[in-house]
């Protein structure tokens, strides 16, 4: 059996042990489940068809996963996305209490030479999923991202917390129109991200879902500078307008300076994508280039800006990747989300109407306390 499934009190969460994906995380509020994370439509499809080089991460694409390296993996001999989102892990154990569940996994492969932990930890009352990577001794350098992925049936809203610059990487993720399409510039740069240049001369704002009609396309965000490890995290929230949810995931700003978004809306012909992956957004938070492993570890239009793109691994240290994963109900009377920050076992979200919401968290998680 791939498939372990966990739950405490009103959470739950299930991961996929063949890929180490996340299948889902649910939250019940009030008596409302709320499921935040998306499953490609052919995981579960015994019909489904795929072209030869299609990598595991692709055959079985679920909720996030965590990637080690980001993107192309082109220092050591390795699938896309590297090993931890493509090959075994065992669950090494479960720690439980009354409050508090963490579910701990191994990967039966090393990266870099670097064992990789996965802890999974649920908080009663806390309707988020902490999840924590560790890398234990290696050689050389590694970029890291997670791969969190939210489906919105009919659009939304995302908000961010303080941007440098978006860009785009040199060539768009389909530049073949026989097998799909991108509609943003590469490359293009703003600092504006209510108004990131289009290949057709216009602009879109990166704060609506989606941007466009049938399009693949690939924009990282840069973080503003931090003032030092007490400095508020970074933050995303989508806020799904069918669904009325929002969907919260969080990261230590200077550990994890970029969020990747990935915007999958029917861009792709070919097997198994075949026009049907739709209304998919990806927030994809890391120390990486979105170039690839070699990119992210030599000198790159990131780090050479002042933003670290990769991880030094040794024999006698441990790197360790926080982020937390979360969900709630929308109110059509709060708005859209203006600011959101963490503090006294709290989120709270700010709205532009003046409301908020707060929802219990644990701030000192991301800090690595």
């Amino acid at each position: 059996m791939s498939v372990l499934e966990f739950q405490l009190s009103d959470l739950s969460f299930a991961i996929d042990i063949s890929v180490g994906h996340l299948m889902h995380f649910t939250v019940v509020e009030e008596g409302r489940l709320l499921s935040p994370l998306h499953r490609a439509p052919w995981v579960d499809d015994p019909d489904a068809v795929f072209e030869e080089t299609t990598p595991a991460n692709v055959r079985r694409l679920s909720g996030d996963f965590f990637c080690a390296p980001f993107g192309r993996n082109d220092v050591e001999p390795g699938p896309t996305h590297g090993w931890p989102a493509n090959s075994a892990w065992s669950h090494s154990g479960t720690e439980e209490s009354e409050d508090r569940l963490t579910a701990v996994f191994t990967l039966e492969r090393t990266v870099m030479g670097a064992t990789v932990e996965k802890r999974l930890t649920l908080r009663a009352g806390h309707p988020f999923l902490y999840q924590e990577h560790r890398l234990s001794g290696g050689e050389g350098a590694i970029s890291v991202a997670h791969h969190v992925m939210v489906r919105m049936e009919a659009g939304g809203r995302l908000a961010v917390s303080p941007k440098a610059f978006a860009c785009t990487p040199d060539e768009a993720l389909e530049p073949d129109a026989a097998r799909g399409r991108s509609i943003l510039a590469y490359p293009a740069e703003a600092s504006d991200l209510r108004s990131f240049p289009l290949a057709d001369g216009d602009t879109a704002d990166l704060g609506q879902f989606p941007p466009g009609e049938f399009h693949e396309d690939f924009v990282t965000l840069v973080e503003a500078p931090t003032d030092g490890p007490g400095a508020a995290p970074g933050w995303s929230v989508v806020s799904r307008n069918t669904e009325q949810d929002r969907v919260l995931v969080l990261k230590n700003a200077a550990e994890l300076p970029v969020t990747m978004l990935w915007m999958s809306n029917g861009g792709r012909d070919y097997a198994p994508w075949s026009g049907r992956h739709t209304g998919v957004l990806g927030i994809e938070d890391g120390r990486a280039s979105g170039a690839g492993h070699a990119d992210s570890v030599r000198q790159n239009r990131l780090n050479a800006r002042g933003f670290p793109t990769a991880y030094a691994l040794s024999e006698d240290h441990c790197v360790s990747i926080r982020q937390a994963i979360g969900a709630c109900s929308m109110d059509e009377n709060e708005g859209d989300v203006a600011d959101l920050s963490t503090a006294s076992g709290c989120v709270t979200l700010r709205f532009v109407t003046g409301r908020e919401k707060t929802l219990r968290f644990d701030e000192e998680f991301l800090a690595g306390a």
